[in-house]
């Protein structure tokens, strides 16, 4: 198993150590920091909820102003495991001002960009460079799921297990909304028959049996 922090380091060459939510701040005097992304940059990660102790992952490739591709590690279960290794997956500026405060990160098990929005510190350059001084002309891809390295056979591998487990999870989540459906309609079908089935009133007798006894008998 594989934390973000040593592989960002290892790839981006970053000498920072400690939890990935506090890169931000022990970069502040050593490595410059920004707003921009840059291939070979760290993007920090700001705690978000269950991932208290935050996040770092290196940018492989700039596409435009609102994504990057990223390498990083333990983000998406891979086989169903954790602290897996996961190279040029796409990341998307969210934010409102494109000032990359807000991304929404490739999830592999449902094959596309997660719903969650992650708030984000910025880039941090390595080797103290300026962004300007990293930035390479930006790429076109179609999507995160045609990456652009060489992949070992495992890697090649595992990949193809993952997208078939999560073409697999997606038609079973179709299945689902599909027999839920059915069953909503079945109710609401139900409810209808309900409505328009009327109780039959009591008739009313010509003579009251009980009542006249009860005069007769005096009560």
């Amino acid at each position: 198993m594989l934390q973000c922090v040593p592989y960002a380091r290892q790839v981006s060459g970053i000498e920072i150590y400690g939890d990935a939510h506090s890169w931000w701040q022990q970069a502040d005097g050593r490595y410059e920091r920004g707003k921009r992304p840059a291939p070979g940059a760290v993007l920090a990660f700001k705690p978000h909820r269950s991932m208290q102790l935050g996040h770092v992952a290196a940018v492989s490739k700039v596409i435009d102003s609102r994504r990057v591709l990223l390498d990083h590690a333990n983000w998406s279960p891979i086989n169903g495991r954790k602290g897996q290794v996961e190279r040029n997956v796409l990341a998307e500026d969210v934010s409102a001002a494109n000032d990359w405060s807000e991304v929404r990160v490739w999830y592999s098990p449902i094959g596309g960009l997660g719903t969650t929005r992650y708030p984000v510190h910025g880039f941090i350059y390595p080797q103290g460079r300026k962004p300007q001084d990293l930035q390479a002309a930006p790429v076109q891809i179609a999507s995160a799921d045609q990456p652009t390295g060489k992949l070992s056979r495992a890697e090649r591998k595992a990949q193809r297990q993952a997208e078939k487990e999560a073409r697999k999870r997606l038609k079973q989540i179709e299945k689902q909304r599909r027999e839920y459906a059915k069953y909503l309609k079945k109710q609401q079908k139900a409810q209808r028959e309900r409505a328009g089935v009327s109780v039959p009133s009591v008739p009313r007798l010509e003579a009251d049996p009980i009542g006249d006894l009860i005069g007769r008998s005096g009560g």
